[in-house]
């Protein structure tokens, strides 16, 4: 299995609509990657790894894939409607990680 995740660092003065992201964006996400992503996750950022450090990502949000041949062709077909909805909820430039789950 395959997982994409999306994080979005925690960057002061930054804005980051929480609500819109996990009701709008990733549901709308996953509809346009029907058949190819199975589910999604949302973490929201509480702190830091040291006591009363901030939140490294004010978010991550995970996309699953039986493949990476699957996340890429669906990705190719949409791209530019998901990244043109970013706006909507961020300001955010994202950092993408693409990892293969081997626990879990």
């Amino acid at each position: 299995m395959i997982k994409v995740s999306i994080l979005y660092p925690n960057t002061p003065g930054s804005k980051f609509d929480m609500e819109y992201y996990c009701n709008s964006h990733m549901p709308m996400v996953q509809e346009k990657m029907a058949g190819a992503c199975t589910h999604f996750t949302v973490d929201q950022g509480l702190a830091g790894g040291m006591p009363g450090a901030p939140a490294t990502y004010v978010a991550v949000g995970q996309l699953f894939f039986e493949s990476i041949d699957s996340y890429q062709g669906a990705m190719a077909s949409h791209r530019k409607a998901i990244v043109d909805d970013i706006p909507n909820y961020t300001d955010v430039t994202p950092v993408i990680q693409i990892s293969q789950v081997l626990v879990g």
